[in-house]
């Protein structure tokens, strides 16, 4: 661990987030099984299949941790928690049969199993019951919140399709791009979890502006995996983004280096590539330092983020945390 990032631990053996929430996350789990239930029966078969699938459920996280960090004690923050993953899964679901992905988390995505038009209506479904969850919960601000995110999301996304094959993208445009699409509702959860723990108007800014540097920094880092990471350990195919057309950081900084353009500018848009092209473009982010530069940008994002978290006293659930901001640019998937 770099010395910047270092800071005291709690204790020697210390609890992952995951594992201190470990008891509240299977309530989550068992309130997003009650409501993606349907009479129609592939809504939840397909709902099932990608929720089961697992992941870091990361938004959900933070949702809970930091309505506990406010000294929560009720049970609304797991509702609001699973309504926070309903919204991410939906957007999944619609990512993948955009981009025509065929692994997710290892497995095959829900468009190769399913026909896609019903993978896109499921993921219409999910995002209705979100919505109905948001209602339920009763608070202007929580669906002030999700709402205006969900909106996000969808403006990101289709900003980011948009700017497909674009080589002449900025580095500030692709920001507020991956800002958009995913740290906006890592901020949005951090957010909500605050709202039920009533916290002052100083600590929920300081708990959204930490999942809004956290997302930055884990949507950085994916960037970076997809060139470099393990298949097996990433749970995707290694070189999605550069088949799918997608510019992201690294590509952008490796082509304003000046090196070897014309590469960029013929590969970014031939269909199909083949592995050639893929070890060309990995060789010429390592030759320019494009993906260690990237890596450094998401470094900055999460100290920002560390910042964020001096508002709480010390505890170890803050441990948690600080360690949730710091293995986002460490991890290997």
């Amino acid at each position: 661990m770099s010395p910047q990032f270092a800071y005291e631990k709690q204790t020697a053996n210390h609890m992952t987030l995951a594992s201190f929430l470990g008891e509240q996350l299977k309530a989550v789990n068992a309130c997003i099984y009650e409501k993606m239930q349907s009479p129609v029966p592939l809504i939840p078969e397909i709902a099932e299949y990608l929720i089961s699938l697992g992941g870091k459920r990361l938004r959900p996280l933070l949702t809970l941790a930091c309505a506990e960090l406010c000294g929560y004690q009720g049970g609304r923050h797991i509702s609001l928690a699973a309504c926070v993953e309903f919204i991410h899964t939906a957007t999944l679901l619609h990512d993948d049969v955009v981009d025509d992905s065929a692994l997710r988390r290892g497995n095959k995505t829900a468009n190769m199993m399913w026909d896609r038009k019903a993978c896109v209506l499921v993921g219409d479904f999910l995002f209705s019951r979100a919505l109905e969850m948001m209602v339920q919960d009763g608070s202007q601000d929580v669906l002030e919140i999700l709402a205006q995110a969900s909106t996000t999301i969808t403006e990101g996304e289709v900003l980011q399709l948009s700017s497909s094959y674009d080589l002449n993208l900025s580095e500030t445009t692709y920001l507020e791009i991956i800002k958009a699409k995913t740290a906006c509702l890592f901020a949005a959860a951090a957010e909500i979890g605050a709202i039920a723990g009533d916290a002052r108007t100083e600590q929920r800014k300081a708990l959204r502006d930490y999942g809004l540097n956290l997302g930055m920094a884990f949507q950085l880092m994916d960037d970076v995996l997809d060139y470099s990471a393990d298949q097996e350990k990433l749970g995707k195919s290694v070189g999605d983004d550069f088949r799918e057309g997608k510019v992201t950081l690294p590509v952008i900084l490796a082509y304003q280096s000046g090196e070897d353009r014309s590469f960029w500018q013929e590969a970014i848009k031939k269909q199909p590539q083949n592995n050639k092209d893929l070890e060309k473009a990995i060789s010429l982010l390592e030759k320019t330092g494009a993906l260690n530069k990237t890596k450094l940008v998401a470094q900055g994002f999460v100290k920002q983020g560390l910042r964020c978290l001096d508002k709480f006293p010390n505890s170890e659930l803050k441990t948690c945390l600080q360690e949730l901001a710091l293995f986002s640019v460490e991890r290997a998937h």
